[in-house]
């Protein structure tokens, strides 16, 4: 029996073995354009995420800057103050030798010397306000060191955050490169082509969209005809124009041109104007996705909107629509 049982195994592996090993399927056409489309993506909301750290930086510098020169006056302050004590110090030595009053030069917190009262029988209330003032000068040079060492170290964990941010978005392209190098000539230049003809279809219709729309002069309609004059320009990230552009990059543009100050940033642009239900849309409201944010367009009416979407595409007039691919509709704001 033990035997059979052997034998009966030792053929079992024969015909395993003289089976041809399968090799691992070849991607389609079909799915690394979902994955290259979802990475081309995740690089623009990376992009979003690099802008957003760009202004912080901006104005943690500016903030710094600000810091430095107010430290640089104070010290001046304390300077001169430190002067006029000096020379009322010697001035007292002279007079009665070395007392109680001299070692205020000394003192590492002069207020709390001037709290004794016999201290202050023995000093002129002149005295007693130049060292008020030393002390209190003393401790704004801590306080704005101690700030200006906060915004330093915020400003340095900011920077990081804006490599990472950049290094993760160029890291998807990469990707998304080398998945297409992977098909083979005949499917890489089908999926181009299939790729070409479609967004070839989609600036055809945006074309149409953005030659219909009438408008007004209201600030969003003024905004809104910016950006539809800008259909079929490429998505680049941190452009702000002339040609190029990212989403809010077209945004902060389209409503320059209506009198509206806005940064280049989705993130922070949320936090302008006044915010608006999903039932309430006008043309000229900006609409915002992800969470965290990481996309913003325009609305023109009609169940639609104009955008620069990401890498590999050009700005257009699609569909609005709950979901923005894989990214939420979370709020729209009128300027």
């Amino acid at each position: 029996g033990q035997y059979m049982k052997r034998v009966l195994a030792l053929a079992l592996i024969a015909v395993f073995m003289s089976q041809p090993l399968q090799a691992q399927a070849a991607p389609t056409v079909a799915s690394v354009q979902r994955d290259v489309d979802r990475l081309r993506t995740l690089a623009a909301e990376k992009y979003e995420a690099a802008n957003e750290a760009t202004i912080r930086i901006r104005a943690l510098q500016k903030e710094t800057g600000a810091l430095e020169q107010r430290e640089a006056i104070i010290q001046g302050e304390l300077t001169v103050i430190g002067k006029v004590l000096a020379k009322i110090a010697i001035s007292e030595y002279q007079g009665s030798g070395f007392g109680r009053t001299f070692e205020l030069l000394f003192s590492s917190d002069p207020t709390q010397y001037l709290s004794d009262a016999s201290v202050l029988d023995g000093v002129s209330k002149g005295y007693a306000k130049q060292l008020r003032e030393f002390a209190a000068t003393k401790q704004r040079v801590q306080a704005t060191q101690l700030v200006l060492a906060d915004r330093t170290s915020q400003l340095i964990a900011e920077k990081k955050r804006l490599d990472r941010e950049i290094n993760e978005a160029k890291a998807a392209l990469v990707k998304a490169e080398k998945l297409l190098k992977s098909l083979s000539k005949a499917d890489r230049e089908r999926l181009l082509r299939e790729e070409a003809a479609r967004e070839n279809k989609i600036l055809s219709d945006s074309k149409g969209y953005a030659a219909s729309y009438k408008g007004d002069n209201t600030r969003g309609s003024i905004a809104l005809k910016f950006a539809l004059a800008q259909i079929g320009d490429i998505y680049v990230w941190a452009a702000a124009g002339p040609t190029r552009w990212d989403c809010s990059g077209l945004t902060m543009r389209a409503f320059q041109k209506a009198g509206v100050s806005l940064p280049h940033s989705s993130r922070v642009q949320v936090k302008y104007g006044k915010s608006i239900a999903y039932s309430n849309l006008k043309p000229g409201d900006l609409l915002f996705f992800g969470k965290p944010i990481s996309h913003v367009s325009i609305y023109m009416g009609g169940g639609k909107m104009v955008q620069a979407p990401r890498p590999g595409k050009k700005v257009e007039v699609v569909p609005l629509t709950k979901m923005f691919g894989r990214k939420p509709f979370v709020a729209a704001r009128r300027l």
